[in-house]
């Protein structure tokens, strides 16, 4: 069966395998219905699966990027979800036809000489294939996995394979993760990977304080709560350079619910600037960024925004849309 990707990276996939990876853990595996190969990836990506009613949510490819035959998830059930994770649990088995879009990079596994990986609960996703990576590199490198018991822990098994350099903390067995004995002192050379709950992201990113800049990289799966500032009370002006349209963005409206209703078609997913997917180009004007996807860099060149969450500092953004 014919089953081309469209221009935006959007493709109808089908799960060949559903593995019960964890409590409440379901591993996906994902394939063309027709045997092609799937797109080129590398640890740190994501892909979002389009679901009923239009619902979009992204999830962390965790399986071997050399191996374009399938993609791999782990999904969740988180108690109380907004219908993503109740969805894969619920409808999506063997056979089950499923669109995907991208994937897609914003926490790609830099070059180092050694790293260290931290994982909390199903934060452990996107941290696999980056082990793989650097063990194949032949870098230094440990993990830190921890969890509410061990069997809500998913793919133990894998990880058993690397030995000691994986130190597996159940939390009902040994209480909170011991960051401090892991991230206390400054390790110059060494890069910082994690990903968990917001409160293991935050104790991360205190205890790195006085770590290089950009030695810690995390990803999130909800966004940062952010301070407001006085340019978030403000209305501006959006030219749209591709379009020609000019539009207002009040308080309280953001800037792609602006560019909707101008009838501007932009791919977005989380609305929450925790994805990356509504990325756009600034051509003139100082954004204020308010997502959790740039780095501080990133945002210091002010070259690109998160349109869903982002606003403008000064009185006007030129856009490349």
């Amino acid at each position: 069966m014919s089953n081309p990707s469209t221009p935006d990276g959007e493709r109808s996939l089908v799960v060949a395998e559903r593995v019960e990876s964890a409590d409440d853990v379901a591993s996906l595996i994902l394939r063309h219905p027709g045997g092609e190969l799937l797109p080129e990836w590398q640890p740190g990506a994501h892909i979002d699966l389009l679901l009923d009613d239009g619902l979009v949510r992204h999830y962390s490819l965790c399986g071997d990027p050399d191996d374009r035959s399938s993609w791999r998830i782990g999904v969740l059930r988180v108690p109380d979800s907004r219908g993503g994770s109740a969805y894969v649990h619920g409808k999506l088995h063997p056979g089950t036809p499923v669109r995907v879009r991208g994937p897609r990079n914003n926490f790609a596994l830099q070059r180092a000489d050694r790293y260290l990986f931290v994982a909390g609960g199903i934060g452990i996703t996107p941290l696999l294939p980056m082990i793989a990576a650097a063990e194949t590199a032949g870098a230094e490198w440990r993990l830190l996995y921890g969890g509410r018991t061990r069997s809500s822990m998913a793919f133990l098994d894998e990880l058993a394979a690397y030995g000691e350099a994986v130190t597996v903390h159940p939390q009902d067995q040994h209480g909170l993760l011991d960051l401090d004995g892991y991230l206390g002192e400054p390790d110059t050379g060494t890069l910082v990977y994690c990903c968990g709950p917001e409160p293991l992201l935050a104790a991360a990113e205190e205890r790195c304080g006085a770590w290089p800049e950009g030695a810690l990289r995390v990803e999130r799966f909800q966004a940062k709560e952010q301070e407001e500032t006085a340019a978030g009370a403000r209305a501006f002006e959006v030219v749209l350079s591709r379009s020609g349209h000019t539009l207002h963005v009040p308080p309280g409206k953001t800037v792609l619910e602006a560019v909707q209703e101008a009838g501007v078609s932009v791919p977005y997913s989380c609305a929450e600037g925790i994805c990356g997917t509504c990325e756009t180009e600034v051509l003139t004007g100082e954004p204020d960024h308010r997502d959790s996807v740039l780095s501080a860099e990133e945002r210091e060149s002010g070259e690109t925004m998160m349109i869903c969450v982002s606003r403008s500092r000064g009185p006007q953004l030129v856009l490349d849309l």
